[in-house]
């Protein structure tokens, strides 16, 4: 009964769709409008990717940090290492052009060695005052030598901030207001402000300046993106049409699937702006994703439509089977495609979900336009011209086809041995993989921006925030002597951890306030004894300068406290192993009766959120092969099928993951997508070839052989043809100057290009091996669905 609906359904989808054109185009062409009104909703994001729930214990500790002491991540900054820089001429012009930042809206504050202060003893009020290093202007050499001598000998407690005095680097902070670090007002500033004024003080100075901080980084790093998408959608579009041409040779079936996929990614960006979504790293790809699986389904559509035209010549007819005959099977790769995708709506992170959300709704939105526009745009058309037919009777196609069914004839031994083999050699390589949470490992290589984080990580052992939030559960317990000794203990461990740059906090202040009491003399550059605290803090509460700098290391309540370092870009496993060494010296400094300490951080929630998906990568693909086999089984309704079915697509994830091993390619979070994508993609094949196989064994009378070989001959140049599009659509992501990317194209390519072979050959085989036991009427009970009707003849190969 539901097998008489579902053809009685396509019959009725068919003719109206053929009864109903021009208000279908019409339809389609409002949607398209429709959509293209919501693109103006479309944002880019100016934040990393949150890979946490909101809910995660490290989000929430991120958050409450916020909440203290605001944004961290607002600190630009630029630096010089040239010894020409110290001269007249060149340093005040680099003091001029600090200085011409602090007049923006846009910035809280700029630091630069003009700025800084002097901690200086007034004996008279008994109070500390800051007096400037440079009063003015630099009008001699004379000052230049006192200015090093002071910056690189006396006071220590700028360094690694503003300069480096081993190699004498000089930088300057600037630091950008922090309710616009989000938002696009940061975009518009360092494109429109802080690019050009430095490319032309390097231009009249000839002074190489070098530009990091995370604010900048995210900056350009989301231009990246911003540039790429349409790089992605040109060389999509360029790439699918050149091999649709070439199996066609007819620029009118071209023509046609182009004005398909680029509907359906008008459709795409539609979608990301009605549900309000970020245009991120990853939403980014789906675009172009639309074009590479939109141009299968639009080869399996024409190569029908030609076929059913060549074989007997009623235009209607042929386009009306189009439609009966393939809807079932485009709707059932196509919804296999889309649940691999729609199993990363079911995770907590929320950049999956709208990744999930947007690709899979997009999936099936391109499966819509496919049945309704080709059909609909070839009957207004006149009937394929004889040359666009040559295609179908290629030599060379069934060439292939023929040796491909000779090696499963006579080489079935040699095909388990080498599955056998591959799987093994896959199992060491999985062994090999390591896991990367490196916030600027995908960034572009290539990029001057990524070539000065490189920089300042050598001259100032990084730019990723770290921080280290002090809790002493009372107030004003932080400027206790106790609490100032138990901080500097932790901060020794962290200059002697050679991936971390010096920490900033109050207990430098204070060892800065000593060094003053003493007239500047830098051998007291030290806490103070108990002895000593009580009248130096008196000096430092008769300060108004002292509140102004502790402001930004203590709350206003005196009850917390926060050290601040920057990290390297540096493994996992090395920044699994710092927290644990710095946890385990809090746990013995800090009483947890007393105190309570966290660890926060971009670059630390970073790689706790890469740590989660990694764990969430086993339930996706899970769901994924959990999902695409209760649709083998509602399809099939043999479990032998579906474990005979199984079997070929995830050895090929297998060994995309023994070759991540062996080529030193890490799990992160573009690489952990491969999975779930390439299975969805690839099933589709499995699909194809059992559909066909089970109806030829009814119409052979259940004789095995001959029906895997003629299986295998009806859907092999399917499986090829859509195998190429795919290889080379999701190779074109390997042109990306984002290495996530580049690794999540090219693995994708490689899984598919087993995926094919595997289902070409290894899977036949096993039907072969196994025909005693699962090619029976018991075992293959009467489909749910007959995705190709029993009555389509063998022209049914598309």
């Amino acid at each position: 009964m539901l097998k008489l609906f579902t053809k009685d359904f396509w019959d009725i989808i068919a003719r109206l769709i053929l009864r109903n054109k021009i208000a279908i185009l019409v339809s389609i062409i409002i949607i398209t409008i429709f959509f293209s009104l919501q693109w103006k909703n479309m944002r880019f994001t100016y934040t990393e990717a949150n890979l946490l729930p909101d809910d995660h214990e490290v989000n929430m500790t991120y958050k409450n940090f916020l909440k203290i002491f605001g944004e961290e991540g607002n600190l630009i900054v630029l630096g010089v290492k040239d010894s020409s820089l110290f001269t007249v001429k060149k340093l005040n012009a680099w003091n001029n052009l600090s200085d011409s930042f602090k007049k923006y809206d846009e910035v809280e504050t700029v630091v630069s060695i003009k700025d800084l202060q002097k901690l200086v003893k007034d004996t008279i009020n008994e109070k500390f005052v800051l007096e400037p290093f440079i009063k003015d202007s630099i009008s001699s050499t004379e000052q230049i030598a006192i200015l090093e001598n002071d910056l690189f000998k006396k006071y220590p407690f700028y360094d690694n901030f503003l300069f480096n005095k081993d190699t004498r680097t000089i930088r300057t902070a600037i630091y950008l207001k922090k309710d616009i670090v989000n938002t696009s007002v940061r975009k518009d500033f360092v494109i429109s402000v802080l690019q050009p004024q430095i490319e032309a003080f390097e231009i009249v100075h000839e002074i190489d300046v070098r530009v990091s901080g995370m604010p900048y980084i995210r900056t350009l790093n989301s231009q990246n993106i911003v540039d790429e998408i349409g790089l992605f959608i040109g060389a999509a579009l360029l790439v699918t049409s050149l091999i649709f041409f070439f199996f066609f040779r007819s620029f009118r079936a071209t023509l046609i699937s182009l004005v398909v996929v680029c509907t359906g990614v008008m459709w795409t960006f539609g979608i990301i702006g009605l549900l309000n979504y970020e245009i991120t790293v990853l939403t980014a790809l789906i675009p172009p994703l639309i074009i590479v699986i939109g141009i299968p389904n639009c080869i399996f559509l024409i190569n029908k439509y030609q076929r059913e035209v060549k074989l007997h010549g009623n235009k209607v007819k042929s386009l009306q089977r189009v439609i009966t005959k393939i809807g079932n099977a485009t709707l059932m790769t196509n919804v296999t495609t889309a649940s691999g995708f729609a199993t990363f709506m079911l995770t907590e992170s929320q950049l999956l979900k709208e990744f999930g959300t947007v690709a899979s709704l997009s999936i099936l939105a391109i499966f819509i336009l496919c049945i309704l526009i080709i059909p609909i745009l070839y009957s207004f058309l006149p009937y394929p011209k004889e040359r666009h037919l040559e295609h179908l009777n290629r030599r060379w196609v069934g060439y292939f086809v023929s040796w491909i069914e000779r090696i499963v004839k006579r080489k079935r031994i040699a095909i388990y041995a080498t599955s056998v083999l591959l799987l093994i050699l896959s199992f060491i390589g999985i062994y090999q993989i390591r896991i990367s949470g490196s916030l600027i490992e995908d960034m572009p290589k290539n990029t001057q921006f990524f070539k000065d984080i490189r920089f300042f990580e050598e001259e100032f052992n990084g730019i990723m925030p770290l921080e280290i939030m002090v809790d002493t559960k009372r107030k004003k317990g932080v400027l206790k002597l106790s609490t100032l000794k138990r901080m500097n203990e932790l901060e020794e461990l962290i200059i002697e951890t050679p991936e971390l740059s010096k920490p900033i906090s109050v207990v430098s202040l204070v060892k800065y306030s000593k060094q003053a009491y003493y007239n500047g003399n830098p051998k007291h550059y030290q806490l103070p004894t108990s002895q000593e605290n009580s009248f130096i803090l008196s000096y430092a509460k008769n300060s108004t300068s002292n509140v102004d700098l502790f402001k930004n290391f203590v709350d206003s309540t005196g009850q917390y406290a926060r050290i601040t370092t920057f990290m390297k870009d540096i493994g996992t496993d090395k920044m699994e192993h710092i927290e644990e060494n710095v946890q385990n010296k809090i746990n013995n400094v800090f009483p947890k009766d007393q105190y309570n300490v966290t660890m926060t951080g971009k670059a630390l929630v970073f790689q706790k959120g890469t740590k989660y998906l990694v764990k969430n990568l086993a339930i996706s693909l899970s769901l994924a092969i959990f999902l695409i086999s209760l649709f083998m089984a509602y399809m099939f309704r043999s479990f032998k099928m579906i474990v005979v079915s199984l079997i070929p697509n995830l050895l090929p994830l297998l060994i995309t993951a023994g070759l991540m091993g062996y080529l030193g390619v890490p799990i992160k979070p573009s690489t952990i997508l491969v999975f779930s994508i390439a299975f969805g993609i690839s099933v589709d094949d499995t699909i194809h070839f059992l559909a066909k196989y089970r109806q030829e064994l009814q119409a052979n009378h259940w004789r095995i052989n001959k029906s895997v070989y003629a299986a295998l001959r009806e859907t092999g140049v399917s499986m090829f043809y859509t195998s190429i599009v795919l290889f080379f659509g999701f190779s074109v992501f390997t042109i990306s100057s984002f290495g996530g990317t580049v690794a999540l194209g090219g693995l994708v390519s490689i899984t598919l290009l087993f995926a094919m072979l595997s289902n070409l050959v290894l899977l036949p085989s096993l039907l072969l091996s196994l025909e005693r036991s699962i090619a029976n009427k018991n075992v293959l009970k009467e489909p749910a669905i007959n995705i190709i009707p029993e009555e389509e003849e063998e022209d049914s190969q598309y």
